[in-house]
């Protein structure tokens, strides 16, 4: 017989987190990098070059793996040996000779891979040495190197946790669904603000450093990281992968973390080139 002073349990549907489920496991991976990449970056020049060149020859590996498969071929050796020497040819003061190696050794993978995905390996050369010497050649610059490596680094971390936090907490239209179906307008501008704030206030320990230009220049550079962010997704789309390997829980591979910093350090470079060839970080943080 029906109680009718019983009460009755309404199912309630599950609340998923604001941030989304894998925020915790994202952010202990994330903390756990930075605190990583803090502690090497204020060991010294050789540390961080010795990370960089990790970075480099892992990023190889996974660009290789990611476009010809998990086999390791005569490509793939070639791709990871002109990280490894262009990296070492920046530690030893040749940036200009490092970029001629991996422009040499990107012709060679298209000659060794013509009419099987060429394009796609050649451009895996660059995409693993220029943004690595470009570091190099920055972080050398024994006037300013240290902080516009620092500067580099926080512009980007800015703009990765801007465009996760607004575009999870506000959404909206999609910025490039065929491309990435979870980046929204919303995110790339919390990207662009959230990095034109933390430029600014790493003006005030730059001698001589203008708050609204680093403004200016880390918007500037949040567009650019969340471009590299959409090539790799692209990429990614395209070869039907989530993630180019699971080195990092949480994040996927060594691309997925670094592919916005290998856009921001590939302009960096390109710019204080044409600005400064001499002084590198003297010209992205003072002009």
């Amino acid at each position: 017989m029906h109680d009718p002073d019983a009460i009755v349990a309404i199912p309630q549907p599950d609340k998923k987190p604001a941030l989304g489920a894998d925020f915790r496991v994202r952010l202990i991976s994330g903390l756990v990098m930075a605190a990583v990449v803090a502690g090497i970056l204020f060991a010294g020049p050789y540390p961080f070059y010795a990370l960089v060149a990790v970075v480099a020859v892992v990023t190889a590996w996974e660009w290789s793996r990611l476009v010809r498969g998990n086999g390791f071929d005569a490509a793939g050796g070639l791709h990871i040996a002109c990280a490894a020497g262009g990296v070492l040819l920046a530690i030893l003061g040749w940036p200009g000779l490092g970029i001629m190696l991996t422009i040499i050794g990107a012709i060679l993978v298209f000659l060794l891979t013509v009419g099987g995905r060429s394009v796609f390996s050649t451009a895996g050369v660059l995409y693993a040495g220029l943004p690595a010497i470009s570091m190099i050649w920055l972080r050398s610059d024994t006037s300013f190197g240290l902080l516009a490596v620092l500067f580099l680094i926080l512009v980007v971390v800015a703009t990765d946790v801007g465009a996760f936090v607004s575009g999870r907490l506000l959404g909206g239209p999609k910025l490039w669904p065929a491309v990435s179906p979870n980046k929204t307008w919303s995110g790339l501008g919390g990207a662009v603000i959230a990095s034109a704030v933390a430029a600014a206030l790493f003006a005030l320990s730059v001698p001589g450093a203008s708050s609204l230009r680093l403004a200016a220049v880390g918007a500037v550079l949040a567009i650019v990281a969340q471009a590299g962010d959409l090539a790799e997704s692209s990429l990614k789309r395209h070869f039907h992968v989530k993630d180019t390997s699971d080195l990092i829980p949480g994040h996927g591979g060594v691309m997925d973390r670094v592919d916005g910093l290998v856009a921001a350090a590939m302009a960096v470079g390109l710019g204080t080139f044409l600005v400064n060839v001499y002084s590198p970080a003297r010209a992205l943080l003072l002009g």
